[in-house]
Order: structure tokens, then sequence, then C-alpha cells
């Protein structure tokens, strides 16, 4: 779950197969008592409809995890943390980057690093959408040393500039969970 409507979705499920839980956070369910083998595949086909699943994959939760943090950071932060990432990862899931990074390369065929710039990229063309923030201080919000460092990294990804970017009358973000 990486939105606060995915969040209200599966809040919604639960309470239409009667599940309790104490708690949803971007990709955990904290439910009361055990469920049902029955319920569980109520549920999971419920959550498919909607594009979500259900994961038991220890790793594949971990990786979600991740994932979550990140989205987290970039997409609904006001602030970026003020510690490197890797150590910043490492306190919250509890687990060592090496570990963390290995996992995620191996899973999802990118570094932790290139998801990063990914997400920054889209938060980025969010920005220059809402044209509330000229790029300097797009830059400053999501960290970047300079102006031209954002501007590199995003004719990488793209392959426009942001100010061309800006001045295209359509113009195409991808959604959160497709990256």
């Amino acid at each position: 779950m990486v939105s606060l409507r995915c969040k209200l979705l599966v809040k919604n499920e639960l309470a239409k197969l009667g599940i309790i839980h104490y708690s949803i956070d971007l990709g955990e369910v904290d439910i009361q008592g055990e469920l049902s083998e029955q319920k569980r595949e109520l549920l999971q086909t419920a959550l498919h409809k909607s594009g979500l699943e259900l994961m038991d994959d220890k790793k594949a939760i971990l990786i979600e995890k991740i994932k979550n943090i990140i989205v987290e950071m970039i997409h609904y932060s006001d602030e970026m943390p003020k510690v490197n990432f890797s150590v910043f990862l490492s306190q919250k899931l509890n687990q060592d980057y090496k570990f963390l990074s290995e996992l995620f390369t191996r899973t999802k065929g990118m570094t932790i690093e290139h998801y990063i710039i990914l997400q920054k990229i889209e938060r980025v063309k969010e920005l220059i959408m809402y044209d509330e923030l000229n790029l300097s201080e797009i830059a400053w919000k999501l960290n970047y040393s300079s102006v031209a460092h954002l501007s590199n990294q995003f004719k990488k990804i793209t392959g426009l500039t942001p100010t061309f970017f800006k001045s295209l009358k359509r113009k195409n973000r991808s959604t959160l969970e497709s990256l």
C-alpha cells in the first residue's frame, strides 16, 4: 500500500468481511486473531480486484516495506531525512543495509538507489506540474546538490529537461505503484 487511497480501500474490504483490525499502515495490517482460509481467500480476491495483493513471503514483505518507506519519504514527507538514506533505512527496518540492498536488487532488478531516483523524478514532475516552486526550491526540497544535478538526472531518466517538461501541454507521469 503506497497511498492513503490504498489504506482506505483495505480498511473498507476488512470491514466488509468483518475482520477486526488494530492498525493499517503502509504495507501492513495488524488484525485481531487468526484469519480463516475462507476469509483470507475472500480478502485476497477483493484486494486483487483493486490491484492490491496479500503477501506471505517474508522477503516480498520486506521489499514492499522498503518501497513504502521510500515512497513515504519522497512523496508524503515535508523533509527528507538528514542522515544518509542507507542509515535511515537500516534504522527504520532494523536490518543491515547491505542485506536490504542485495535483496532489493535481486528481487526488483534495480538498486535501491535507482528506485529512489525514479521516485524523486516522479516527485519533481509533480512539483513542476503544481507550478508553486521553482527548480531551485524543488532541488532543495528533494536534497539535490544543485539545480544542475536535478536537471541532469531528470533528463537522464525522462529524456527531457525540466524546463521542456514544464512547457508540455500533456505531462506524462507514472503511477507510484508502477515504479
